[in-house]
Parts: C-alpha cells; structure tokens; sequence
C-alpha cells in the first residue's frame, strides 16, 4: 500500500511547519496552516488536491494565521482541542497580541471541537488525536500509526522540546507528554514537529538533552 504524501510548508515569520497530508485520490488534509495563506492554497491547486478539512495541533498565532483564508477558500471545517477553542478569537491568549509587529488574530470559531482522545477517518486517511499539553493546554499530536508517522506541533522537536513559559505551558506536564504518548512509538516513526526537521522517537531517546534524567 502507497503510504500517504506529506508536503511541508514552512510559513511565517517564526518559520511554522504547515503539512499537507494527501492520498492517492488526492484528497488531502492541511495541518496548522499558520501564515501565507496564499501560499499554502496555491500549493494545494498546483497538485489539484482536494482539501477535507484543518487540524490543529494547538492555537498559537504561528500555527493559526492562515485559518480564516484557507478555511473560506476551500469550505472546509476546522478542528481543535476544547482547551483552546476560545484562542482563536483571543489575541492574549493565541500570543498575537504580544509583538507589535504581527498581525492581530481575532479568527472565526473552529467547526469541531476535540474534546477526548479519539480516531479521526477523513477521505480514507485514518489517524489518532491524542493530547499531548505542555507546551499548551490544549496540544495534539496526531498519529498515523498506518503509515507510520506523527505530526505533532510544538511538543517535541530534533534536539529539543516545547516551550513551557508561555500560558498554560508545564514542564512537567509536557515531559510527561511525550514520554507516554511519543516515545512508546515505534523507533522508526517519523515525528513531524511545528518548527525544523522531522526525526524520530529512537534519535531523540538516544540524543535529546532535555529527555535525559526524566
């Protein structure tokens, strides 16, 4: 079997990763489309993809920015975690309203709240939602244990881990995160995080400094 397509857009000024799942139908689902909206629809269109719907793995402004537009342009619904359903509307609490230099996020409501861990069907591509907070109260990490890959937000990344000094944000908590729900993948499964290259959980037990002494 064809293992699905993942297409990376880094977008915005803190580099996001937006992802582009599709399948061979080329239906696709778009993760955390942060910023450059215009950018993320042409790309879609240029592959002729059929977008199904949004996830996000959690609302701050670098992985929200372009939810509105390509929302409206693709008439497709939007989900997110019941913590932050309200972060969407709120400047103060998505981080937009700190940095003068960004826009300010004021979004419309997401279609679907996630409100428990559970399995998603969207055209055919099967996944998990299950909650990975720390870094946010309201993270997901969403797991493709078929085709043997995460995307999972700003929880864990090559060499490092989630901030934890912003609202809701635990140390604790997010080491808990992903040692429970990360690291008791496979070896191999590749993890795509919200910021730089994708890795795996074997290269983070192994390299990782922040996981150590947990």
């Amino acid at each position: 079997m064809k293992l699905l397509d993942v297409k990376i857009l880094t977008v915005g000024p803190v580099q996001a990763n937006c992802y582009i799942v599709s399948n061979e139908a080329k239906d696709c689902i778009i993760f955390d489309p942060g910023e450059e909206g215009d950018r993320i629809i042409s790309a879609i269109q240029a592959q002729q993809l059929r977008p199904k719907a949004v996830f996000l793995t959690h609302a701050h402004f670098d992985h929200i920015g372009a939810v509105d537009e390509v929302r409206e342009a693709f008439n497709i619904p939007v989900y997110i975690h019941k913590e932050e359903e309200d972060w969407l509307m709120d400047p103060n609490k998505n981080g937009s309203g700190k940095y003068a230099a960004l826009p300010t996020y004021r979004l419309q409501p997401a279609d679907v709240i996630i409100d428990k861990e559970q399995s998603f069907e969207v055209a055919g591509m099967r996944f998990s939602a299950v909650f990975t907070p720390g870094h946010s109260p309201g993270s997901i990490s969403y797991i493709f244990k078929e085709d043997g890959f995460a995307i999972v937000g700003d929880t864990l990344f090559q060499g490092s881990i989630g901030r934890t000094d912003l609202l809701g944000g635990s140390m604790e908590v997010l080491l808990s995160s992903i040692h429970e729900k990360l690291l008791v993948l496979p070896d191999d499964f590749i993890i795509y995080p919200g910021h730089g290259p994708y890795t795996t959980p074997a290269h983070e037990m192994d390299s990782n400094p922040f996981l150590h002494g947990f």
